[in-house]
């Protein structure tokens, strides 16, 4: 692994990157291509007339974007300022924008047109200052400008009214930032860059302190690993398909900055749930690396269009955000050739802990290996090491662990310990070969007549039936049990011989010993999700507790 002291902070490494890599494609958006050169001006000229605002320094800018090049621009020209990325999910309600705002104290904000109701909703004294608004339109090239206004004029008579009088347009200020004068900040690797809001180890939203270092570390140990399958390829330009949000942590250090550190073409996809115009895009630009979420992968494999991509470019597969599916892996692989690696990782570690190799043949059904300079401990609830094989918390600890919670230092007290390990509030154990698998949260953990039980352990038996969409089981109070098994199901309705409540618990007893199998089945029409792909179990719970 290259040394973390190579660079002296983040914007170091991304500077030597728009460098070395002028010449190259940096991003696709909407069909513009960007090159490095010319993120290299716009993320300066987003910079400069950041630091025209004349804010202190450090200060705190949120961008909620979706993946559009200006996410990219904003995310490199802030860090270039000097001053704190928020990263905001634009699908927020006004409630939980409002409170992250709130949180962080942000000073500028630029968002999506599409969301800025959302914005207009929040309590005016939660909201940035300075607001930046970008179009559909924004930053695509003039001979094409006439088609997206087309576009952003129908847009637009959907998108819900909003009023922010002191916002300006994305292309005012990099024109006025052009026009500024652009200081490079000094910056120190143990700096604040970026404040990765997460439930994490708390429950609550919390701004994890992600430093320069932290990021430049994980950067780097992304590399490492990637290096086996991808050394024979480069320097040559890579695609990396970018389905994930970059304003999620996995996305932003690997689809962002680690691509943009390797010199690779980063195809930005504004829409992943729209699979036909996702699988023309694949066509199209025929991948190298493709990092997706469970949810992502088992959505692909059910388009029969799918199944006539040429995957003869693809090298790495990632997966990351949740469980991968052992039969999602197996139709994967038999499809592509490839092997979905899988890793683990948090808002807290900027985001990766463990990996399996790039290079591996067979899905491991486990999150791989320690990435380098990191140790993987599995404690009890006294902190003490457990054996292998034994189920205990994760610890982690390294050089890409977080510097703490944002103003919180109870939180931070209590989520690493004093040695510095990172309490991660994950239940996993380590295998012989020193390999990690993830268990489930621990706060997810259901005990029925005093065994404990893991929720994910029960997704994955009922994932496998070929009738089964998708599935998530939770704890119900129950009288005798203390809590019972309630498994949710989304059928595939395209199976001829369709679902029962009685067939799915016979197929459970047959793989599952009987305090694990679901008491009650509901059939469900979708499962609630963060926009990553993960179930939000807590709202499958608060139901049941009516009678659901």
């Amino acid at each position: 692994m290259r040394s973390i002291d190579s660079y002296s902070s983040l914007v170091d490494l991304l500077d030597q990157a728009l460098t070395s890599h002028a010449d190259r494609v940096a991003c696709v958006s909407m069909g513009r291509e960007m090159t490095y050169r010319e993120l290299n001006q716009l993320s300066r000229d987003w910079a400069a007339w950041l630091q025209s605002l004349g804010l202190p320094p450090k200060s705190r800018v949120a961008i909620m974007l979706p993946n559009v090049a200006a996410s990219l621009v904003c995310l490199v020209g802030t860090l270039r300022a000097g001053h704190l990325v928020v990263n905001v999910n634009p699908l927020y309600t006004p409630r939980e924008l409002g409170g992250q705002l709130k949180d962080c104290e942000a000073d500028v904000i630029v968002v999506f047109e599409s969301f800025a109701h959302v914005l207009d909703k929040v309590d005016q004294a939660y909201q940035p200052k300075t607001v930046v608004v970008v179009s559909p339109g924004s930053l695509q090239p003039l001979p094409k400008r006439w088609l997206i206004n087309v576009v952003a004029k129908h847009v637009k008579k959907r998108v819900p009214a909003w009023r922010l009088p002191n916002a300006v347009s994305f292309e005012r200020v990099l024109s006025e930032g052009h026009r500024a004068t652009f200081e490079p900040p000094a910056l120190l690797p143990e700096d604040v860059a970026i404040l990765q809001y997460t439930g994490g180890t708390t429950g609550d939203p919390r701004g994890a302190m992600l430093t320069h270092r932290n990021v430049v570390a994980n950067i780097l140990q992304v590399e490492d690993i990637a290096d086996p399958v991808l050394r024979d390829v480069l320097p040559n330009p890579l695609t990396m398909l970018t389905a994930l949000p970059l304003y999620h942590v996995f996305a932003m250090t690997v689809c962002a900055f680690y691509a943009l550190h390797a010199g690779m073409r980063v195809v930005l996809v504004i829409n992943p749930r729209d699979l036909p115009a996702l699988i023309d895009l694949w066509k199209k630009e025929s991948p190298h690396v493709f990092p997706a979420v469970n949810t992502l992968y088992a959505a692909l494999l059910r388009q029969s269009a799918f199944e006539q991509v040429d995957f003869s470019r693809l090298r790495i597969a990632l997966g990351g955000g949740m469980a991968v599916h052992p039969t999602v892996a197996q139709k994967w692989q038999e499809l592509t050739g490839k092997t979905i690696v899988e890793g683990y990782g948090m808002s807290e570690t900027s985001p990766v802990i463990c990996a399996n190799p790039t290079d591996c043949t067979v899905f491991s059904a486990t999150v791989g290996l320690p990435l380098p300079q990191t140790t993987v401990l599995i404690v009890d609830d006294a902190q003490q090491p457990l054996p292998d094989g034994e189920v205990g918390e994760i610890a982690v600890k390294g050089p890409q662990v977080m510097q703490g919670y944002w103003r919180a230092p109870a939180a931070t007290a209590a989520a690493i310990t004093q040695d510095g390990f990172l309490l991660t509030g994950d239940l996993g154990f380590r295998d012989a070969q020193g390999f990690i698998k993830i268990v489930d949260r621990k706060k997810d953990m259901i005990v029925v007549s005093g065994f404990n039980v893991y929720p994910a352990e029960i997704d994955q038996v009922f994932a496998a039936h070929p009738a089964v969409l998708d599935c998530a089981a939770v704890g119900v109070a129950d009288d005798v049990t203390g809590h019972a098994i309630r498994l949710f199901v989304v059928a595939d309705q395209t199976v001829v011989d369709g679902l029962t409540e009685q067939g799915l618990k016979e197929w459970g007893r047959g793989q599952l010993t009987g305090y694990k199998c679901p008491k009650t089945v509901v059939f469900v029409d979708s499962l609630p999700k963060n926009t990553v792909g993960k179930t939000l179990r807590r709202l499958l719970i608060a139901p049941t507790k009516s009678g659901v």
